[in-house]
């Protein structure tokens, strides 16, 4: 959630240079703590302590600067299947993220570099595609179940296809997707959603 907090901040089309340094300070966090906080939160103070700053950052860059369409969606998921919202938001965030990429390639190229990637010889189309890479990887370092289905299995609940275009008309009327870098069609939530079952 805080990964999608601070990357949805970043992206949005209300962003500031207030809460893009809170944003790029929180994913800078994540991807050297989060790990270790999988890993060995319970002995890992360090990394505990450096996880509670990055959220603390990525709270303050969307309640600055709103969301996007990974949170209209997600809380579709939440309140259908009464799913994990984090879990939900990590599944969905690369989908959202290809999907709005040609509206921001620069910045979705700063979050590949926040995020580890090696992206200075890069252009800015390779660059912004790695940080949907980056994004995947670390979703499987930290054990993200692959798809909306799996996600569901583990909780014991039923994700049907045939639920989409009822949750695409509720994440239409959410209002995390009105400041989402690129207009969402009806057909490209759906599709989304599909995708990432």
């Amino acid at each position: 959630d805080a990964l999608t907090h601070a990357i949805e901040a970043y992206v949005s089309t209300a962003a500031t240079p207030m809460t893009d340094a809170c944003a790029e300070k929180a994913m800078e966090y994540i991807n050297r703590y989060l790990r270790r906080s999988v890993a060995c939160g319970a002995k890992d103070k360090e990394a505990r302590e450096g996880m509670c700053y990055a959220q603390y950052l990525a709270g303050m860059a969307f309640n600055n600067a709103s969301l996007g369409h990974v949170h209209a969606m997600a809380h579709q998921l939440g309140g259908f299947y009464d799913l994990p919202h984090g879990e939900c938001n990590a599944i969905l965030l690369p989908h959202v993220c290809e999907y709005n990429l040609i509206a921001c390639r620069r910045r979705f190229g700063r979050v590949a570099k926040l995020l580890g990637e090696r992206v200075d010889h890069l252009s800015a189309s390779e660059a912004s595609h790695r940080a949907i890479e980056a994004i995947n990887i670390l979703s499987r370092d930290v054990n993200i179940p692959e798809g909306l289905i799996a996600l569901g299995k583990k909780y014991g609940k039923d994700v049907r296809e045939e639920d989409i275009p009822t949750m695409t008309a509720n994440a239409q009327k959410d209002a995390c997707g009105l400041t989402n870098p690129r207009i969402m069609t009806d057909a490209a939530v759906a599709a989304i959603y599909k995708a990432a079952l």
